[in-house]
Formats: structure tokens, C-alpha cells, sequence
């Protein structure tokens, strides 16, 4: 399905009143009564689950957060419309055995009282540098507050809610329903207040009568040193405002570490690589090499072999929630060969390779030219 806010022609930050227009016409656009063409029908249906679920600030929320995913039954899951009898039937059984399902104790009566708001997952990624040291980041939600205009009552200024005329104030209301067994009466959450007993005669326009409005807002978190992918940080009441007086939900953040062209991680410690000449590794060496920390001076022993690993200890990443304790940085030691030499290279090394065969009290041969070198 296309996206809702481009079904309605309408920004992703458009307000109720704009919603609204939309709706309204391009249901007289598409109304089937008006509109014979075909697929006229299916657009109006469309736009009117469009128009539902982002005129609910909580669905809407969702929505902006999840796609359809964040809306629960919807695409794949299997049209439940014609089970509605044996549903009814299984909550009846159940409502009375306390904690049931619609009944006493059960859903319809906890929705009476406050809702703590959805809790909502923002993904973060952060570089290399910053998962190892940590940092202070400013990042930008959208969540549901409490509407500063009515203070969440969803009433306007002077007015309150009044007591629901569907149940009377009780938030509940009993039907009958029919089944191969029977009759049975089941009692359920009253479908004009929710189970709150409760309804906004005169509703506040700033939110339209839910009591919480979407914003956007800018949060500073604190990324801890040592964190790696998908490490998880909780923003304490950061989600969305509940209702009726119910706590906020919180923010999720998943990090993302991105990758270093030159360092690899594994855990706490560092892998690299060096690339050394073969007189550095036969001779010894001091190079530079690159560090989380920066530029650090590495040794390179005399005799140095090729694939040595070498070891800068304390120089690789802090513990998370110990960053006092850091792992270290190992460097592998690539040795490179010459493919060609001059003339005074190649007498050079003919000369050391005749005093160590002369030494050795060895025929020379070709091979041992180099053989005699790292002997």
C-alpha cells in the first residue's frame, strides 16, 4: 500500500486541520456514489484508512515510527470478521475467572485507568572514534507530549469530561450473542469512551480531544566509551506521553559503529597491520603506526618474522562500564620482499650471503641467497 500522507497529498508534519481538508476531499472526490470509474471504490477505502490512522495522534505515532508495521493486524494477517461469535463466546468463559479476557479485572477494566505511553526506538550511527571514546550526541524524535493547551484533560479551557451516555460511567456494556451453544451475554470495553466511563463533550482543538499532541524535539544523549553495534541505550520518558495522567514511555537507541578502513575490532582489542621492509625486520626498526589514540611509536625487534604479531598493550578499546580497563592492540607484521635489485644491492647481499655460507661451511646456491638472511 502507497504511504498514507501521500494517499492524502499532505506533509508529514501537516496538522489536524490539514488532514482533515485533505480527507474530506478527496472523499468527495472518490465516493463511490459520486465516482462510477473503477478503482474509485478502493481509493475511497484507502484514503479513509489513511484518514484513520494518522488523525490518532498514537497511531499516527506508531505509523511515522513503524510504517504499517507498528499498527498490529495488518498486511498478511487473515480477515478475523467472521470469528467474532466464537471469540465472544471464548471471552465470555473466560471474563469470570478473574483477569479474564473483557471481563471483570480483565482488558476493558485496566483501560479505565492511566495508560503508560508506547515506548519508541530511534537508530543511531555513530563513527568508529566516537563508539571507542564515547560522546555527548544531539539527536532529533518526534513523540507524543502531553498537550500543553488542555494539560492532557482533551477538554478545552473550562470544560471536562462528562460521564460516557453509552455505559453511564461504567465503561463497560453488555451484548448478546448468539452461538450453536446458545445465548450468552459478554460484557466488553464500551465502544464510545474506550472503558474510561468517560467522554470530551467539548474536545480541545490543539489535539482534537486525546490530551497528547506529536512533536519534534532535540534530545543531547550520552554514547558511553566502549559501546559497539547493536548496543542498546535507554532515554528514560522519552516515548510517547501516556494518557489520562499515565507515565511516558521510553526511547530506544540502537547504535551503529561504523567501520575504520585501517583498525578492526574484536571485542576490547584492535587488529591492524604493518607493512616492513626486509632489512627493518632482519635489522630492527622503530616505525609509526596508527592507534584509536593517534599517531604511537612500535618497535620492530631485530629478526623480526614474517607474520610476528606484535602487542601495544592498553591501547585498544575501554570496557563498557569499565573504561578505566582497555584492551590492547595487536599489529601484524607483513615482511616485504624486493623483486628487484641494482647492481651494488645485489653485490651487497651476494657478499653477506657468501660470509654466512663461508661461515656455515655451505655450497651457495641460488636459493640460499635469502635463506642465508633469515638463517
Amino acid at each position: 500500500m502507497a504511504d498514507y500522507y501521500d494517499l492524502l497529498g499532505v506533509a508529514r508534519d501537516s496538522d489536524a486541520d490539514t488532514l482533515k481538508r485533505a480527507y474530506r476531499r478527496l472523499a468527495r472526490q472518490y465516493h463511490p456514489d459520486i465516482n462510477k470509474e473503477p478503482g474509485a471504490e478502493d481509493k475511497f477505502k484507502e484514503i479513509g484508512r489513511a484518514y484513520e490512522v494518522l488523525s490518532d495522534p498514537q497511531t499516527r505515532a506508531r505509523y511515522d515510527q513503524f510504517g504499517e508495521a507498528g499498527l498490529g493486524g495488518g498486511g498478511g494477517m487473515p480477515d478475523m470478521g467472521d470469528m467474532g461469535g466464537f471469540a465472544d463466546l471464548f471471552e465470555t468463559f473466560f471474563s469470570g475467572f478473574g483477569g479474564g479476557m473483557g471481563g471483570p479485572g480483565g482488558g476493558g477494566a485496566r483501560r479505565r485507568g492511566p495508560r503508560q505511553g508506547d515506548d519508541l526506538r530511534f537508530d543511531l550511527t555513530v563513527s568508529f572514534s566516537e563508539a571507542v571514546f564515547g560522546k555527548e550526541k544531539e539527536i532529533q524524535i518526534r513523540h507524543l507530549e502531553t498537550c500543553s493547551t488542555c494539560s492532557g484533560s482533551g477538554a478545552k479551557s473550562g470544560s471536562g469530561p462528562t460521564t460516557c451516555g453509552t455505559c453511564g460511567g461504567a465503561g463497560q456494556v453488555r451484548r448478546a450473542t448468539r452461538t450453536p451453544f446458545g445465548s450468552f451475554t459478554q460484557v466488553a470495553p464500551c465502544p464510545t469512551c474506550e472503558g474510561s466511563g468517560q467522554v470530551i463533550a467539548d474536545p480541545c482543538n490543539a489535539c482534537g480531544g486525546q490530551g497528547v499532541q506529536q512533536v519534534r524535539k532535540k534530545l543531547r544523549i550520552n554514547i558511553p566509551a566502549g559501546v559497539d553495534s547493536g548496543t542498546r541505550l535507554r532515554v528514560a520518558n522519552e516515548g510517547n506521553a501516556g494518557q489520562r495522567g499515565g507515565p511516558a514511555g521510553d526511547l530506544y537507541v540502537f547504535l551503529t559503529v561504523q567501520s575504520h578502513p585501517q583498525l578492526r575490532r574484536d571485542g576490547i582489542n584492535i587488529h591492524s597491520e604493518v607493512v616492513v621492509n626486509y632489512l627493518q625486520a632482519i635489522l630492527g626498526d622503530t616505525i609509526e603506526v596508527e592507534t584509536v589514540d593517534g599517531a604511537e611509536q612500535l618497535e620492530i625487534p631485530a629478526g623480526t618474522q614474517p607474520g610476528a604479531v606484535l602487542t601495544l598493550t592498553g591501547k585498544g578499546v575501554p570496557k563498557l562500564g569499565n573504561p578505566v580497563a582497555r584492551g590492547n592492540h595487536m599489529i601484524a607484521i607483513k615482511v616485504q620482499l624486493p623483486t628487484k635489485l641494482n647492481r651494488e644491492e645485489r653485490e651487497l647481499l651476494e657478499q653477506l650471503a657468501g660470509h654466512h655460507t663461508a661461515k656455515g661451511h655451505k655450497h651457495p646456491h641460488k636459493s640460499g641467497l635469502f635463506g642465508g638472511l633469515f638463517g
